[in-house]
């Protein structure tokens, strides 16, 4: 992706037939664009309606176009976006005329990456965007708002701030071979570090729960054939999606589809019965329940409460916790002795797939467990991704290392190394590091006149 400065266009709505299409222009030329076109360049964030007409004077299409002056706009440039009738044709139309007044195609992520380049966001806030777009539960639209609007810069700006502070002091020394930091300064950049650990694994435990937002809970329903695994499901997703009959092992490969439970989202998977005497072609249905069993979130433990009490395959038994599993003892609406006595390590609700009964129960009972997966960082609900819990795992690794050479009383230079390298770390994660920053501190703890 290029940055050479000139003038990028876009549609930013999807492509197809729809009531308004926007095609958003931004760089150096907007402004004389507008003109061009509209005879006029109104004043910012203000909505005008004029007729669209092409280089050649023929009408395009009536419009409402909004102009954006930088650095007071998305990209921090001047910026237009121009709204037209939704047919794709009209929309491609006002594109090419943009591009034969001078404008280009805009790249995959150029206006992001223009809005990061122009110091209007950080890069885990152009992050925010993309989850924004793809959110598909209140949770996941709550997390990725809050990071737009700079929930996880800030956290890192305190980190940040903490390891810039440790760093000026021992640099302050670096200088000076024959004056190492002295036994009580060693003693307190050991302790700010551990305080920098910390605040670094809180954020790195958040890594779980952003994967759930963004890819939804993993839920397997497991248990028996013709225990009424199927007919959860179907109860779940408030329609008829998988195959249900009376005859055991009707369902001999997985099912999935996608719900929203108390605000988040759950990936229900329906899997074949844990059946021990399944013939060839049931084996490979009950090999493709272990393997979904493997990844899973969550559970729902299917219990046929008219049967014995089942006995869960041993590899099983060792993932499933009270902390991710449900006991769902179904069929309570035939004559049956109770089972809830018998799991007392699980939460457990009775129900009746056939005839809806218990259903809020249940759902109360997955939302609770679904709860406790978040992690607490503070004020703020932040959900960090892969990319970001590398770079946390990067730095914190310096960071154990640097706190066992200042303990061991190695020199200043090498743990001042581990934590550039930690810096430059969190770095990675809001595209902002500021060496000037570490400057400041050190010579802020010089005497005046010196």
């Amino acid at each position: 992706m290029s940055f050479s400065g000139d003038t990028i266009a876009a549609l930013a709505t999807p492509v197809g037939t729809s009531a308004i299409a926007v095609v958003r222009a931004s760089g150096p030329q907007t402004a004389d664009l507008v003109r061009a076109i509209f005879g006029t360049t109104p004043p910012p964030r203000l909505a005008q309606h004029a007729a669209y007409r092409d280089r050649n004077g023929a009408l395009v299409d009536d419009v409402l176009f909004t102009f954006f002056a930088g650095p007071n706009s998305f990209t921090g440039e001047d910026t237009v976006e121009i709204s037209c009738h939704g047919n794709p044709f009209i929309a491609q139309k006002i594109l090419g005329d943009l591009f034969a007044r001078g404008g280009r195609a805009a790249e995959a992520g150029e206006f992001s990456k223009r809005a990061f380049l122009n110091g209007r966001m950080d890069l885990s806030q152009t992050e925010a965007v993309m989850d924004l777009i793809h959110a598909r539960s209140e949770r996941a639209l709550a997390a990725a708002n809050l990071q737009l609007r700079g929930a996880l810069g800030r956290q890192m700006e305190s980190l940040i701030s903490q390891l810039v502070n440790v760093l000026a002091k021992i640099e302050a020394y670096i200088d000076f071979p024959d004056e190492d930091l002295p036994l009580e300064g060693r003693q307190a950049v050991q302790d700010q570090i551990a305080q920098l650990l910390i605040g670094t694994s809180r954020l790195l435990a958040t890594n779980q729960y952003g994967e759930l937002l963004r890819e939804g809970i993993k839920t397997v329903i497991l248990g028996e054939p013709n225990a009424g695994k199927s007919s959860l499901l179907n109860r779940l997703v408030g329609r008829d999606r998988a195959l249900v009959s009376p005859e055991p092992g009707t369902t001999r490969d997985y099912l999935e589809d996608r719900v929203v439970l108390g605000g988040h989202w759950l990936r229900l998977i329906d899997t074949a019965g844990l059946n021990q005497a399944a013939s060839l072609l049931e084996k490979r249905g009950v090999d493709k329940t272990f393997e979904q069993a493997a990844g899973a979130d969550l559970f729902l433990w299917v219990i046929d409460s008219t049967g014995p009490l089942p006995l869960l395959p041993p590899s099983l038994a060792a993932r499933m916790t009270p902390r991710n599993t449900v006991a769902v003892f179904n069929k309570i609406d035939l004559p049956a002795a109770p089972r809830f006595d018998r799991l007392q390590a699980f939460p457990f609700v009775n129900i009746s797939a056939l005839q809806g009964v218990g259903l809020e129960a249940l759902q109360a009972a997955v939302i609770k467990l679904a709860e406790s997966f978040h992690v607490e960082t503070g004020d703020e609900l932040v959900a960090i991704n892969a990319r970001h819990a590398h770079a946390l795992e990067q730095a914190k690794a310096c960071l154990v290392t640097a706190g066992q050479k200042i303990a061991s009383g190695e020199s200043s230079e090498l743990v001042a190394s581990d934590l550039r390298v930690a810096l430059d770390a969190f770095g990675q994660i809001s595209g902002k590091i500021d060496n000037e920053k570490i400057l400041d501190q050190l010579f802020a703890q010089f005497c005046i006149g010196k």
